[in-house]
Formats: structure tokens, sequence, C-alpha cells
């Protein structure tokens, strides 16, 4: 089983979180179990921004094993055609293309995407299983 992970349970972890990092490590602990661990490009720069060194950031997802995964150009194209239907249906500009990106990146490599965005992720990419550690 490969996991797709979000920035968002990352983070959770890294930080840590009181609220949400023991829910994410259990969710993080469970899929590594059950398989692999992937990320695409733009999560592996989001997650880069919070840490001080390129090697420190490297280091910890190396450490959760969190593989990197390229995104192709279907799952970029998708990420297009997806986030046109969002505006199309009246979504504001607070979602960047970013969000696009890594739920069709998921969509395409990974059996599942580990998130706690899970109305945005299930709404636009119904074809994705979405595990929220929060819920």
């Amino acid at each position: 089983m490969i996991s797709a992970v979000d920035t968002n349970v990352l983070l959770d972890v890294f930080q840590p979180d009181p609220s949400f990092g023991p829910a994410s490590a259990l969710a993080l602990r469970d899929a590594m179990r059950e398989g692999s661990l992937i990320a695409c490009d733009v999560v592996w720069a989001e997650v880069g921004a919070h840490f001080d060194s390129r090697q420190a950031a490297g280091h910890a997802l190396g450490e959760l094993e969190v593989d990197f995964s390229a995104p192709t150009v279907f799952s970029s194209i998708e990420a297009g055609v997806v986030q046109r239907e969002y505006r199309q249906r009246g979504g504001s500009r607070e979602r960047v293309i970013a969000d696009f990106l890594i739920g069709a990146h998921a969509q395409l490599a990974a059996d599942r995407l580990l998130t706690r965005d899970r109305g945005f992720f299930r709404s636009y990419f119904p074809a994705l299983t979405v595990i929220d550690p929060s819920a």
C-alpha cells in the first residue's frame, strides 16, 4: 500500500503540534507498517520551508522514510483541470495550485492520502481515498 502524505500531517509531527501531532504520528506509523510513504515535490518544498537547512529537512523526511515522488505530466495536467473546475464552481482564490498538485499526484501515484484537509480532497478528488488522522 502506497500512502501519499500531505504537508499538514508531516508538520504536525515535525513542529510538533500538541493537538494533532500524536494522531498524525500514529497515522504515519500505521501507513509505514502497511507499505510505503511518498510525497510530491510540493510537499517536500512546503516542509523544507520549516527547517533551518536543506540537510535538516532531508534528514527529517528520511527518518520517516518519506520517498520523493515526482509528479507526472498527467498529474500536473489533472491538477490544472481540477483547479479550473473548482473556480467554475465558485471556489475562492484561497486554494492555490499547490493543493491541486498534491491531490492529483496522490490520486495517480498512491493508494491513499494522509491529510487533515479531508473536505477539500474528498470534494475535488472523489476517486482518492483520504485518511484524516484527526478524525
